[in-house]
């Protein structure tokens, strides 16, 4: 394997070579004479080449002096505007932003609320993937994250972007018809619920509040999904029992397809945050914060 070449010299060289002066550039580096003639040394005997020829009173590139100087020149040149675009970047909205989320997120409060970017902000492209892993959002390389407040990882930086969510246990005519209808959670016990598991591998235990107290139920049944969509469209069917949000169920509830049951004992989740881990965060990311956050 090639050994990596050593850029600090290569640019020492360069400064070397424009102001066709050790002393020169040597001030410009903030380094002795001496240390910048024993970097351009290192640099001539890996080469194996002579790059400068020098006298007492001149200092002039050798032939392979100069065919390396217009390459560095080049180069170093190429990587400063590089640099400069990213700097750009820290002053304009521009680039990808990469969020993880719940499709149900994704469609209530994401989709929404920035919908209006493309006319906005042109130059920033959104990537919204549907998550119910609860993923690092940092080994996963995203930019940010969407959970209910309660779920937000310790350490995070978290800005609420909707209001408190009501979780609603449902199922349909037919099947309370034929099963009877719960009294309390305890109750579910006794009857299919249908399950949901995170796409990590976990299962979601339902939340209830009893006589004032948080009760958690790990609930049991034939059927288990991993999207919310799916336990609906199921306890539509008379499949089994549903833990979901209510917002995703008022048109059901409004036409009898389904019926809402165990209200008093009912969890109420701290809305939708984005998370994100710090709070130097590029333009593009701060953007779309402003625009999510709750007003």
């Amino acid at each position: 394997m090639r050994q990596q070449e050593n850029y600090n010299e290569l640019h020492a060289f360069l400064l070397v070579a424009q102001e066709s002066s050790f002393t020169k550039a040597a001030v410009k580096l903030g380094i002795s004479q001496s240390a910048l003639s024993r970097s351009i040394k290192l640099l001539e005997q890996r080469l194996g080449l002579q790059l400068f020829t020098r006298t007492t009173r001149s200092l002039s590139l050798t032939q392979a002096g100069e065919q390396l100087f217009v390459t560095a020149e080049q180069s170093f040149g190429s990587l400063d505007r590089k640099l400069d675009g990213l700097k750009h970047l820290r002053e304009t909205p521009a680039g990808l932003v990469r969020i993880s989320a719940g499709q149900y997120a994704i469609d209530k409060v994401l989709l929404p609320k920035l919908a209006k970017f493309k006319q906005l902000y042109p130059d920033i492209e959104l990537e919204l993937i549907s998550d119910t892993a609860l993923s690092d959002i940092v080994s996963t390389q995203f930019d940010a994250g969407v959970r209910f407040g309660s779920l937000v990882t310790e350490g995070m930086i978290s800005v609420r972007i909707d209001y408190d969510e009501e979780i609603a246990v449902v199922g349909s005519p037919d099947y309370f018809n034929e099963f009877g209808l719960p009294k309390t959670p305890m109750d579910l016990n006794d009857h299919n619920c249908l399950g949901y598991r995170f796409m990590s591998g976990g299962m979601y235990h339902w939340d209830f509040m009893v006589d004032g107290q948080p009760y958690k139920l790990k609930t049991q049944g034939q059927w288990v999904f991993s999207t919310d969509y799916s336990v609906i469209d199921a306890a539509k069917r008379g499949l089994g029992i549903g833990y979901v949000p209510i917002d995703m169920i008022k048109n059901e509830l409004k036409n009898g397809k389904l019926i809402h049951i165990l209200r008093e004992f009912s969890h109420t989740f701290s809305g939708f945050h984005l998370y994100y881990p710090h709070h130097n965060v590029s333009p593009a990311l701060r953007a779309v914060i402003d625009a999510l956050k709750l007003k």
